[in-house]
């Protein structure tokens, strides 16, 4: 069977980016549930089609049709119901890359249960943060690392007379045994594979709580990003006209599933869109065993954040075969065109850059039908009011940088989440004036292609100027020496602020006073030159959230306390 697509768009095929902004819009079914109306309809209607493919680096390897995964999600739904999980429970899944995730998923929009996705990197103190902040009820971990033990430390920690469930994923056989926890396989493994959907009040509605993400905490504390059980929808626009994903082909995104980047890639808008997942759990990141496998597995469509793209272009790649990629495609910070050029020349395939953020689908985004320009992350989607705003709420003119928000006085479009969850304080600063703030700066072309300058906070301030952070960092990331760095305000007394970089060398160099001179003149060469950076700060590793932003709060926190 073709895709579903057709079933929630009121148009498929479009001529032109103008046809698709124009005439585009969705159809948003009554009380919409994406693992009965679309996973188990495509189990009836094409069992064999494939949805997801998965291998690890020990030579495991799965593969699962629409059927094994109505089969398996079934199961665990039974499982998790037989362990009291009902509606509206909160239940948290630190699950890597393991297949596991996927039935768990399922399961839970299933049962109408509230999934938190989060990252097997998280410490003690953030598994207290996020069980105590979202209320939870259930917890499936991977026995892998300290993950286990830092879950049972934190449960002692957390003042509350709740006990909370715990599973552990893993195990093979089903067989093995830790103290408080239950074994993921056997409990699958004696459930039932039948479960009808739920009727009357046990059954979902569109506008019931269908996932929260926590934000990647790149200013203060993570947010709790509700979404309602439209959301799914929301994705073609993410899939069919940004990842241009292949009918019945496998579709690659790099993402741990404890960022909502899984949901962009590896779930939603794909499977609607009829294209299958290729999921590659890995122990540890190499972009060259990525290449690889993206090869064996015979990927189609391929998006990964910028960091990953470049790392690929620092590895000599001149005899690796791209010719099964069709598309390339990136999202989570702004791509610098020095990667564009380099991967471009490399691979004969343009990155079409998207933006968004856990609280969206794709909003902005080089679409199938339009020339990707460098450094731009595209034109906006259909359905979005997208509004670059200045700081009276006016709406800029071409050029001038603003806020991106997108106008809600007509109600909030398909997609965009419901509230930061538990945070009227948040919401307040976020929602107002009819618009949601992003927070996030860029400006708009003669042509309607927006252009990323920064977080707001991340703007520096020096001598009168106001200079955007990605633009420094592109015209660093040209020169050869440098593998990726931050661009921060160092607080200066004369100037207010001067423009500090924080970079990691790529192999093969070595920090020296020389390097630092020739890379200051390198910027003042390929941009304006008072914003080149007047100090600069070799060092291994820039702190990042568990997303793979780079933390520049941090570092300028940091400075500040220095």
């Amino acid at each position: 069977m073709s895709s579903l697509t057709k079933d929630f768009v009121n148009k498929v095929d479009f001529e032109s980016y103008e046809d698709f902004k124009e005439n585009f819009e969705f159809k948003i079914p009554e009380n919409f549930n994406f693992a009965f109306d679309v996973v188990d309809r495509y189990a009836e209607e094409d069992p064999e089609k494939i949805a997801l493919i998965w291998c690890n680096d020990h030579g495991d390897e799965e593969i699962f049709t629409f059927s094994d995964m109505k089969k398996y999600s079934n199961k665990t739904a039974n499982f998790f119901k037989s362990l009291g999980i009902k509606k509206g429970d909160a239940v948290m899944l630190t699950l890597k890359n393991r297949f596991e995730f996927w039935f768990s998923m399922m399961a839970l929009h299933k049962i109408g249960a509230i999934p938190i996705p989060a990252t097997h990197m998280l410490k003690v103190k953030d598994m207290i943060y996020r069980i105590e902040s979202a209320d939870v009820d259930m917890i499936l971990s991977l026995d892998e690392g300290d993950l286990i033990k830092d879950f049972d430390d934190a449960e002692k920690l957390i003042d509350s007379s709740k006990t909370i469930k715990k599973i552990f994923v893993g195990d093979k056989t089903g067989d093995k045994t830790i103290d408080g926890w239950l074994n993921f396989t056997k409990g699958i493994n004696d459930a039932s594979d039948v479960f009808d959907r739920p009727v009357g009040d046990e059954a979902t509605k569109n506008d019931d709580k269908f996932l929260i993400y926590f934000s990647s905490g790149t200013c203060g504390q993570p947010k709790m990003v509700l979404h309602d059980f439209t959301y799914p929808i929301g994705h073609i626009i993410t899939a069919k006209y940004w990842h241009n994903i292949v009918e019945d082909g496998i579709h690659h995104t790099s993402a741990d599933t404890g960022w909502a980047k899984t949901s962009w890639g590896s779930l939603y808008g794909q499977w609607i869109a009829g294209t299958g997942l290729f999921i590659y759990d890995y122990d540890r990141f190499d972009a060259l065993n990525l290449l690889e496998k993206v090869k064996e597995y015979k990927v189609n469509t391929f998006c990964a954040p910028p960091t990953i793209y470049r790392f690929l272009i620092k590895e000599d790649l001149s005899d690796y075969d791209f010719s099964n990629w069709t598309y390339a495609t990136t999202a989570g910070e702004p791509l610098n065109p020095e990667v564009f050029n380099k991967f471009y020349e490399i691979s004969g395939l343009k990155i079409r850059e998207g933006f968004g953020q856990s609280e969206t689908v794709v909003i902005i985004a080089n679409f199938v039908w339009l020339e990707p320009r460098p450094g731009s992350m595209g034109k906006i989607a259909p359905t979005f009011n997208v509004e670059i705003l200045d700081n009276g709420g006016n709406v800029v003119d071409i050029g001038d940088e603003g806020e991106i928000t997108i106008n809600i006085t007509n109600g909030n479009p398909t997609g965009l989440f419901n509230e930061y969850y538990k945070n009227p304080e948040k919401n307040a600063e976020s929602w107002y004036n009819g618009h949601y703030h992003s927070g996030d700066t860029a400006w708009i072309d003669e042509d309607d292609y927006l252009w990323f300058i920064g977080r707001t906070d991340d703007i520096i301030k020096s001598s009168g100027y106001r200079i955007g952070p990605f633009e420094v960092e592109s015209a660093l990331v040209s020169h050869p020496s440098v593998l990726e760095c931050a661009i921060t305000g160092f607080p200066d007394p004369v100037r207010g602020q001067v423009v500090k970089s924080t970079i990691v060398l790529a192999k093969g160099y070595e920090p020296s006073e020389e390097l630092k001179k020739e890379i200051q003149n390198h910027v003042k060469q390929v941009t304006a030159p008072y914003k080149y950076p007047r100090i600069v700060e070799f060092v291994d590793e820039l702190p990042k959230t568990i997303s793979g932003k780079i933390k520049r709060k941090e570092i300028r926190i940091d400075d500040e306390n220095k």
